[in-house]
C-alpha cells in the first residue's frame, strides 16, 4: 500500500480469516507466476512477483518514458503518474485480464503450449510469434482491445518462460532473444530420451538438474521445461514442474524446478524467483519497447489510451425532420473541439454513424477532429418514411467503433426498429462501460399523426412506449434519456459539453418514480470542482440544501448556492464557486419518472470488477465474465485511480446501491498491497456475502486528507443473473476460412429453457439464432458458432462477436464479447537482418579530430520485405543505398560532411538503366519507407552509418513490412567487442562479418535493377 494512504483502523482492516482457509483448501496447483495478487494469499508467499505486478510495472515504467521522450511532459514521474487516467489504468487492466487469463480459461490453463511446460518449447515459441504479428496487425489497424488481449496473451507466456525452463539455472543474466527472434542463437532443446533431472526429496531442491542443463558454455548447453500433472505423460528422467500439487513430482524424477513464487511448497527452486522475475520483466520491457518503436510513440500512448480526452461519439438519424438536431450536434462538436485546442492531453477520438430506415453508417472514425467536423458538416437531413429506424444497430457500430468508458450520445426523433438488436447492445454497453444518452425530440406520449415527425408517415398509431428500449438501455449504462424539442434541442445538447470534459466524475446517479418529494445527497470532497447536477423529467419543486443547511428554492427564485437553467425535459444545475465540501441535498417534487446525475471534476476515480477464487490449476482470483451470479459470494476488486503521491486518503468501504439508490450491502475493503509501488493508484478488494438479485451500481466511501467524507459512484448498472455464458476459445480468423468458437453455458439455477443468440459487427456469422433448449439444474450446455471470413478481409482487422443468452420464463439473461483477429494463414514472423561488412575506425584520444564509420547490409529473411528504417540512437549520419555504393562508401571510408544535420532523398544515374537512390537520416527523424526501392523481398539494402569519435553508439531500427523489427548496434571498432557482448543481455539484435557475402550477392543483383 502506498505510503500516506491506508485502510481504516479496528474492525474495517479485518480479514475474513476464515474464507482464506477455506480458499486455501480450494486451490489447486499453480503453473507460471502466480496470476494475481490475491494468488499471494493463496500461497502464503507475500514477497512474489505476480503475472500481474510484472505486466503493470513494465506497462507503467514504458509509458513513463515514452512520455519523457515527447518532450511534452516535464512533470516528475509521480505527477505524470496521476496525470495518466482512468483509461490507462483500464487499458492496462484488459493487458493484465488477458496474461491471467492463459491461467482460467479451460482451453489454456492445461495446455502446456502456453506456459513453457512440458518441453514444448518450440511450439511455445512459435505461438509467441503469432502472438506479437496479431498485436502488431491489431495496432496499425487501430483495433486497441484486440491488441491489448494479444498482448496480455504474449506476456504470459514470455513471462512464465523464464519461470519453468533452466534459463536461469544455467547463469543466464541477459533474456532470451531466440523467443521473438528467429535468427538470434539458440539453445537446443533436450530430447525426449534425454534425462534432466535428479531425485529430490524434499520441498527445497537444489542442485536437481543434471549437470549439462546447468552448463555455462554455449556450445554444450541445454534446455528443458518442466513436466505438470499427467499431460502430457511426464518421462523417466525428466524435470518436473513441482509444488505440493503437481502429481508429477512423484514420477522419477522426483521434485521440480519452478521459480513460480517464493513459497517452498510451490516452488521448488523458490530461491530463484527474484532472478526469474527479474528476467520476465526485462523480457517485457524489451517486447513493449518494441512495440512502441514498430508503431511509434504516439500510437503506442493511443494504445494504452494515455492521458486522452474522452471520446466524443455521435449517433446521428438524418432522416428528413431532424435538421435541427443535426445542426445542434454540429455547433456542440465544435465547441468541443474549440475548447480542447490547447489541451495539455493527447488527442481523443472522434465517432460518427448516421442511420436511417434501412441504411445505416458508414461509420466515421478519426483522431482528428477537423476531419470529424467535415462529416458533421456533410450530414443531409432527408427521406423519411415510416416512425421506426435502425437506431439500436447504430448503437451497436458506435459501440464497436469507441473506446471503453465513452460517453455515446444519440439524436433521433424515431423509436427503434431493430429491437432484436436490444440483448447485442446492452451487452456491448456492460463489456465497455460506456455510457448512452438519448436526446429525443418527440413526445413519447403522441399517437397520432398530428405533431411532430414531419415528412414521416406513420401507417398505424405509435405506442406510448415505443423509446422503452432506449429508457433501458440508458438507465443500466448510467446514461440519460432526455424527451426535448427542436426549438431547445441546442441548449439540451449542453449535457454533451458537460459529459465530455476531461476528469468528470460521478457523484451521484439514480432515478425515482416517487409522486411526492424525494430527497436525494451527494458528497462533495476537496478534490471536487464545477459540479453539475442533471435532472430530467418534470419537477413541481426542487429545493437544494448545502453542507451548511443554507436552502435555495431553485424554480423559484437565484441564490448563493447554485444557478439553473430549465429546458424542455432537462434541469442543468450548476453548483457555484467556491463549492462547500460535505453533503449536499437535493429536495425534489414531481408527478412522474426523474433521474438524477450530479458529475464534478476530479482525478480521484474509480474501476471495478467482480471475481471468484479459481478452484483448478491455479490459485488466484479469476475475473467475473459477463454479469455475475446472483445469490453467491463474490469479490469485489477496485482500482482508485488518479492519487497524487502526498495525499493521505483512506478507503473504508463499498455499498451496492439499487436503482432508486436504497443501499442493498456494504463491503468492507482491504488494500490488495499489489499497487504499492504505483502512486496513483490504489487497489482494493472486498468480500460480497451475496451478490443481491436486484441491479445494482458500486459506490467507494472513503476520506480525503482534510477529513471529508469521499464518496465515487459507478455509472453501469450491474445485472445479476443466475447463469453464465463462457467463450472457450479465441481463434484467430484467416481469409477464406471458416471457424468455429466455443462455448458454455452453466445453470447455477433451477432446470429452465434459455433462448441463444449470437451476433457480430462484420456479418461473418454462418448462423445468430434465436436457438431454444433446456439446461438442467446445475447443469451445463456446450456449444459451437461458425464465423466464415471473406478472402477480401483485411489482415489486423477485429471482428466482435457478441453471445447473449435469455432465460424464458424470466427476465435473466447473460453475455460475453470476444474479440476475433483476422490473420494472414502462414505470417511472417521473421525479423529483418543487419550485418556489417566493414567497420573502419582510427578514433585517437581526442575523439573530436577523427571519425569513425560502418557499412552494412540490410536484408529481410522472411517473405515480407524491408518497409522501413530509423537511425533511433548516434549523433551520426545514416546513408542509404539502393545497390551498393562505390568502393569507398562500402569500406566506410571517412567522407567530408559526416556531421551534416539534414535528409535527403535524391536520385543519381549511375548508368543507362538504371536508378541509384540515396537518403541520409539522422537521429529524430521519422522511420524511412523504403518499400518502394525494393524490387523483391529478398533484395537487400546497403547502409553506411558515419559519426564522430565522440559518439562511440548508434542504433539503426530496421522493419518489414509484417511488422517484424530488428534493433541493430553499431559500434567503433575500438568498442566493438564489448557492443557485441552488450546486445546479447539487451534484447535487440546482432551486427556481424558475415556482410560481405550480402556484398557479393548485391553485386550480382545490381544489374538486374
Amino acid at each position: 500500500m502506498s505510503q500516506g494512504r491506508g485502510i481504516r483502523e479496528g474492525s474495517e482492516k479485518q480479514v475474513h480469516w476464515f474464507v482464506l482457509l477455506y480458499l486455501l483448501l480450494l486451490a489447486l496447483p499453480c503453473m507460471g507466476f502466480l496470476p494475481n495478487f490475491w494468488s499471494r494469499v493463496l500461497t502464503l508467499s507475500w514477497d512474489s512477483h505476480t503475472h500481474q505486478y510484472i505486466t503493470e510495472q513494465a506497462i507503467l515504467n514504458v509509458t513513463l518514458e515514452t512520455l519523457r521522450d515527447t518532450r511534452k511532459h516535464q512533470g516528475t514521474p509521480a505527477e505524470e503518474q496521476t496525470r495518466l487516467g482512468r483509461s490507462f489504468w483500464r487499458a492496462v487492466g484488459e493487458v493484465v485480464k488477458s496474461n491471467a487469463d492463459m491461467d482460467f480459461l479451460s482451453s489454456t490453463r492445461s495446455n502446456p503450449v502456453y506456459h513453457f511446460d512440458s518441453e514444448r518449447v518450440d511450439s511455445a515459441m512459435l505461438m509467441l510469434r503469432q502472438f506479437w504479428t496479431q498485436t502488431v496487425l491489431s495496432v496499425r489497424a487501430k483495433e486497441y482491445q484486440s491488441a491489448r488481449h494479444s498482448l496480455g496473451q504474449l506476456f504470459h507466456s514470455l513471462q512464465d518462460f523464464y519461470s519453468h525452463s533452466n534459463w536461469v539455472e544455467m547463469g543466464q543474466r541477459s533474456v532470451y532473444l531466440h523467443l521473438l527472434q528467429p535468427e538470434e542463437p539458440a539453445i537446443p532443446v533436450a530430447k525426449e530420451d534425454t534425462p534432466t533431472c535428479m531425485e529430490c526429496f524434499s520441498n527445497t531442491c537444489r542442485n536437481n538438474l543434471l549437470p549439462r542443463l546447468t552448463n555455462t558454455q554455449e556450445d554444450s548447453q541445454l534446455l528443458t521445461t518442466g513436466y505438470f500433472s499427467t499431460f502430457p505423460l511426464k518421462p523417466h528422467g525428466k524435470c518436473s514442474h513441482g509444488g505440493v500439487l503437481d502429481s508429477s513430482r512423484y514420477m522419477g524424477a522426483k521434485g521440480g524446478i519452478n521459480k513460480d513464487s517464493t513459497s517452498p511448497f510451490f516452488s521448488p527452486h523458490h530461491y530463484l524467483h527474484v532472478k526469474a522475475a527479474s528476467l520476465a520483466t526485462e523480457a517485457t520491457l524489451t517486447v513493449l519497447r518494441d512495440l512502441r518503436d514498430t508503431v511509434g510513440h504516439k500510437t503506442f500512448l493511443r494504445l494504452f489510451s494515455v492521458k486522452q480526452v474522452p471520446a466524443l461519439v455521435f449517433v446521428m438519424d438524418t432522416t428528413g425532420s431532424m435538421f435541427e438536431e443535426i445542426t445542434a450536434a454540429r455547433l456542440r462538436a465544435h465547441s468541443i473541439i474549440q475548447n480542447r485546442v490547447n489541451s495539455p492531453e493527447q488527442p481523443g477520438t472522434f465517432v460518427l454513424v448516421p442511420f436511417h430506415d434501412p441504411e445505416v453508417g458508414p461509420v466515421h472514425e478519426t483522431g482528428d477532429p477537423n476531419q470529424f467536423m467535415q462529416h458533421m458538416e456533410n450530414l443531409m437531413a432527408l427521406g423519411g418514411g415510416d416512425e421506426p429506424e435502425m437506431c439500436l444497430s447504430a448503437i451497436q457500430l458506435a459501440l464497436t467503433h469507441s473506446p471503453p468508458l465513452s460517453d455515446i450520445f444519440v439524436f433521433t426523433d424515431a423509436s427503434p426498429k431493430d429491437a432484436h438488436m436490444f440483448d447485442a447492445v446492452k451487452a456491448l454497453i456492460l463489456e465497455k462501460q460506456s455510457k448512452v444518452t438519448f436526446l429525443l425530440t418527440e413526445d413519447p406520449n403522441y399517437t397520432t399523426e398530428s405533431r411532430g415527425r414531419r415528412r414521416r408517415r406513420s401507417k398505424k398509431p405509435l405506442s406510448p412506449d415505443r423509446f422503452s428500449l432506449y429508457s433501458s438501455l440508458s438507465s443500466l449504462s448510467g446514461g440519460l434519456t432526455i424527451f426535448t424539442t427542436n426549438s431547445d434541442i441546442h441548449r439540451v445538447s449542453a449535457i454533451v459539453e458537460d459529459s465530455t470534459a476531461a476528469d468528470k466524475v460521478t457523484l451521484l446517479h439514480v432515478e425515482s418514480d416517487q409522486e411526492l418529494m424525494s430527497v436525494r445527497s451527494f458528497r462533495v470532497d476537496s478534490s471536487v470542482n464545477n459540479v453539475t447536477l442533471h435532472v430530467t423529467g418534470s419537477m413541481t419543486e426542487c429545493i437544494l440544501t448545502s453542507p451548511l443547511d443554507e436552502s435555495q428554492s431553485l424554480l423559484n427564485e437565484q441564490g448563493p448556492l447554485a444557478e439553473l437553467e430549465h429546458f424542455q425535459g432537462l434541469y442543468r444545475i450548476r453548483l457555484l464557486p467556491p463549492t462547500q465540501p460535505g453533503q449536499w441535498k437535493l429536495q425534489a417534487k414531481s408527478d412522474g419518472h426523474l433521474t438524477f446525475s450530479v458529475i464534478g471534476d476530479s482525478r480521484v476515480d474509480f474501476l471495478y470488477y467482480f471475481a471468484t477464487v479459481t478452484n483448478e490449476t491455479h490459485p488466484g482470483l479469476a475475473r467475473v465474465a459477463g454479469s455475475p451470479v446472483a445469490g453467491v459470494p463474490a469479490f469485489l476488486v477496485l482500482a482508485v485511480t488518479g492519487l497524487a503521491s502526498d495525499e493521505q486518503v483512506f478507503f473504508s468501504h463499498a455499498t451496492l446501491v439499487g436503482a432508486e439508490g436504497q443501499s442493498l450491502q456494504q463491503v468492507k475493503l482491504n488494500s490488495s498491497s499489489s499497487s504499492s509501488s504505483f502512486h496513483s493508484l490504489e487497489e482494493l478488494v472486498g468480500l460480497v456475502d451475496s451478490v443481491p438479485t436486484v441491479p445494482f451500481c458500486v459506490r467507494l466511501a472513503g476520506q480525503d486528507s482534510k477529513g471529508n467524507k469521499l464518496e465515487r459512484v459507478s455509472t453501469d448498472m450491474v445485472q445479476p443473473t443466475h447463469f453464465q455464458i463462457q467463450v472457450l476459445s479465441g481463434p484467430r480468423l484467416v481469409p477464406g476460412h471458416s471457424t468455429m468458437v466455443d462455448f458454455d453455458i452453466l445453470n447455477h439455477g433451477s432446470t429452465q429453457l434459455f433462448s441463444f443468440t449470437a451476433d457480430d459487427d462484420c456479418g461473418y456469422l454462418n448462423t445468430r439464432g434465436p436457438h431454444r433448449f433446456p439446461v438442467s439444474e446445475r447443469g451445463s450446455f456446450r456449444g459451437q458458432v461458425y464465423l466464415h471470413t471473406p478472402a477480401t478481409a483485411q489482415a489486423g482487422a477485429t471482428v466482435t462477436l457478441t453471445l447473449t443468452v435469455h432465460a424464458i420464463d424470466s427476465s435473466d439473461s447473460n453475455y460475453a464479447v470476444a474479440y476475433l483477429t483476422v490473420v494472414p494463414l502462414d505470417p511472417d514472423t521473421s525479423s529483418p537482418s543487419c550485418s556489417a561488412a566493414r567497420v573502419q575506425s582510427n578514433c585517437p584520444s581526442i575523439c573530436n579530430e577523427s571519425s569513425w564509420s560502418v557499412s552494412l547490409v540490410v536484408s529481410d529473411i522472411g517473405r515480407s520485405g524491408l518497409a522501413a528504417l530509423q537511425l533511433q540512437k548516434g549523433d551520426g549520419i545514416l546513408t542509404l543505398f539502393q545497390s551498393p555504393p562505390a568502393t569507398q562508401d562500402s569500406h566506410g571510408e571517412a567522407q567530408p560532411g559526416f556531421n551534416e544535420q539534414q535528409v535527403d532523398n535524391d536520385k543519381t544515374t549511375t548508368g543507362s538503366h538504371h536508378h541509384h537512390h540515396k537518403a541520409k537520416l539522422k537521429t529524430g527523424d521519422s522511420p524511412f519507407n523504403v518499400s518502394e526501392w525494393v524490387l523483391g523481398s529478398s533484395q537487400p539494402l546497403w547502409v553506411r552509418y558515419q559519426s564522430s569519435c565522440c559518439s562511440a553508439h548508434a542504433e539503426m531500427l530496421v522493419w518489414d513490412t509484417a511488422g517484424n523489427m530488428k534493433r541493430c548496434h553499431l559500434t567503433s571498432g575500438k568498442q566493438r567487442q564489448l557492443r557485441d557482448r552488450s546486445t546479447e543481455t539487451s534484447g535487440t539484435g546482432r551486427i556481424t562479418l558475415t556482410g560481405v557475402l550480402f556484398l557479393l550477392l548485391g553485386l550480382l543483383w545490381s544489374p538486374l535493377l
